[in-house]
């Protein structure tokens, strides 16, 4: 059946982007259905090539078409570190990846603290970015009590906080500043959850051996489970949703399994593919990650959780350092790899090898984090939904290699795997933005809109 939201008429109605020919994951399932798109929405699905007219065809034959990928946890460098990341290469790559929107972290230099710090990041995104975007504000001792009005600005994504792993003012490591963040406040707050005290007192471990891989030792699951515990708990008792990021161990899943009522999870392509101490063993520091790719009982734990649907979303935590950077002995090395043009090719070949569905990889990775944050018109595709759309052979084979990734970093710890499914083409709001895996057009990302922001 054929469904419009335009007017019938008996001449040809008329689309911006006509997607024909594949197969749709819709909230039905996989339907062999066309997606006409026009003014960046989705106006009809059906079969639609021979009453509809477009500026632009895109044969779908053989591919499966996703509602766009949502990637809501990376790091872009922008502004102050732009000798590893930029907003544009890391949203380029974002695009080549199949992610048609993104969630940046406040860590960058200045910190994203006030409403200045965000519309800075704003006015490079609205000229640069190839994908959609919006910016966590960073939830600090030095703006607890501006948060409530901060975290509906538009264009934010929501409070970050980092109980560990981070510096200066980000760093919330105190109880009663937490308690200060989560006070003031309604949206779903996003955590690194590490017991920075925990951290110190076991530092000397890595500083006396200098060995990689003693990084899952230093930061040993029980530092994890300290601070997710005590967020948890702190959240509670101001009746504060949450969502917990990077979640790399067993125990935590099994605690959090528990609290999911408030409670969401995010884990990571690379706490899924690698393990402890393969990883670092061939790698070095290119595989060291905050916190650390573990070892393989934990992984397995994570997949587990997956399974049972504990887990609502995959981000990728992309966090770029320079080739240099990472080349200091460990561990002055820092922690921190790119993942954003890799998220969806990895989670590919992981749908290809039995691990999960397609479908579930599509709540993981659009109607999860939509649902989650409250994003409006994306997530899905349905009528009136925003036309951001992942088309991907699920059959191709390729081979990641550093030439191909658009960081200004120019690596990834997956450089020579051989991938089993892969983003074809994308669009973003409508407009083709890779094509046959190639960039075509121009920079044509928009802000994400929020059900519970201010509407501009």
């Amino acid at each position: 059946m054929t469904a419009s939201i335009l007017p019938h008429h008996t001449d040809k109605h008329h689309a911006d982007l006509l997607v024909h020919g594949g197969t749709v994951i819709t909230p039905n399932g996989e339907e062999p259905i066309d997606i006409a798109c026009l003014a960046g929405r989705i106006v009809a699905l059906g079969k639609l090539k021979e009453t509809w007219q477009a500026d632009k065809y895109l044969d779908a034959g053989g591919l499966h078409v996703l509602p766009g990928v949502i990637d809501s946890q990376v790091h872009f460098r922008e502004p102050g570190l732009t000798h590893k990341e930029t907003i544009e290469a890391g949203t380029r790559g974002a695009v080549l990846g199949g992610v048609t929107s993104v969630f940046e972290m406040p860590n960058t230099n200045p910190l994203t603290l006030n409403e200045n710090d965000l519309n800075a990041k704003l006015a490079i995104a609205k000229q640069q970015a190839w994908c959609n975007f919006a910016f966590y504000m960073g939830g600090s001792g030095a703006n607890a009590e501006k948060l409530d009005k901060l975290e509906k600005l538009p264009g934010c994504s929501g409070v970050k906080v980092f109980m560990g792993s981070s510096f200066g003012d980000l760093l919330a490591d105190d109880d009663d500043i937490l308690r200060r963040i989560v006070a003031h406040g309604t949206r779903r707050m996003a955590v690194h959850a590490e017991d920075e005290a925990r951290l110190k007192a076991r530092k000397s471990i890595v500083e006396t051996s200098n060995k990689i891989t003693d990084h899952p030792v230093w930061r040993d699951p029980e530092s994890a489970l300290m601070a997710t515990k005590r967020i948890v708990k702190i959240a509670s008792e101001a009746n504060r949703r949450l969502h917990v990021l990077h979640v790399s161990t067993k125990e935590e899943m099994a605690f959090l399994a528990q609290h999911k009522h408030r409670v969401t999870v995010e884990v990571t392509p690379h706490h899924l593919t690698m393990s402890a101490p393969e990883c670092y063993e061939r790698l070095g520091s290119l595989a060291q990650m905050n916190p650390p790719v573990r070892e393989q009982v934990h992984q397995d734990a994570l997949w587990q959780a997956i399974q049972e649907g504990v887990v609502d979303v995959i981000g990728s935590d992309h966090a770029p350092h320079t080739l240099e950077e990472k080349a200091q002995p460990y561990p002055q090395s820092p922690s921190g790899m790119t993942g954003v043009q890799t998220l969806l090719p990895l989670m590919l070949d992981h749908v290809n090898a039995g691990r999960l569905s397609l479908s579930r990889l599509v709540d993981l990775t659009s109607a999860g984090p939509a649902r989650i944050f409250g994003i409006e018109g994306k997530g899905r595709i349905a009528l009136g939904y925003d036309a951001d759309l992942t088309l991907v052979d699920l059959n191709a084979k390729r081979e990641i290699h550093n030439d191909w990734v658009a960081s200004v970093s120019g690596w990834t710890p997956y450089h020579g795997k051989t991938i089993t499914g892969w983003p074809i083409h994308t669009v973003v709001n409508g407009l083709l933005v890779v094509e046959n895996e190639t960039l075509v057009g121009t920079p044509n990302g928009k802000m994400i809109r929020f059900l519970d922001t201010e509407l501009i």
